[in-house]
């Protein structure tokens, strides 16, 4: 078992290392589909697949780069990262969605940006306790932690 100091700094790293990953799929296919004129199911379909496309590969670059074959780096990152990558689309879009004109906001104005800053953080915030909890159980980033 994990001191809680070090149990919290490994749920931190996998949080922000999802939310990495979460925050550059979310803002390239936001701003991808608002530039294309899009709407919102399409515009938050994409989001959603990049994010999950990010998220993953910001797991496997290391695991890979570590001489790890990638059918069983492709096996821990969706075990690592799935349900961490779940909650955080969840609250950030349901949040974004739930920001009045933050949908039709183009890349230039205030609105697009901060719902979309905000949405990740409270996913963040959110996300972290799902981490940590996962861990413990010796799941999420407890089974790529070490291997690269």
């Amino acid at each position: 078992m994990h001191e809680p100091a070090s149990l919290n700094r490994l749920a931190f790293q996998a949080t922000r290392h999802c939310l990495t990953g979460c925050a550059i799929g979310e803002i390239l296919g936001l701003v991808i589909s608002t530039q294309l004129g899009w709407h919102d199911v399409p515009s938050i379909g994409l989001a959603i697949v990049l994010a999950f496309v990010f998220g993953y590969a910001l797991t496997l670059q290391p695991l890979l780069g570590s001489g790890m074959s990638i059918g069983r780096a492709a096996r821990l990152a969706f075990a690592a990262d799935t349900l961490s990558i779940v909650v955080m689309e969840v609250v950030d879009n349901a949040f974004v969605l739930a920001v009045p004109g933050a949908m039709s906001a183009g890349i230039t104005d205030l609105l697009f940006w901060s719902s979309l800053v905000a949405s990740l953080v409270i996913a963040g915030v959110i996300a972290f306790p799902v981490n940590r909890w996962l861990i413990t159980r010796g799941h999420g980033h407890a089974l790529v932690h070490g291997q690269h």
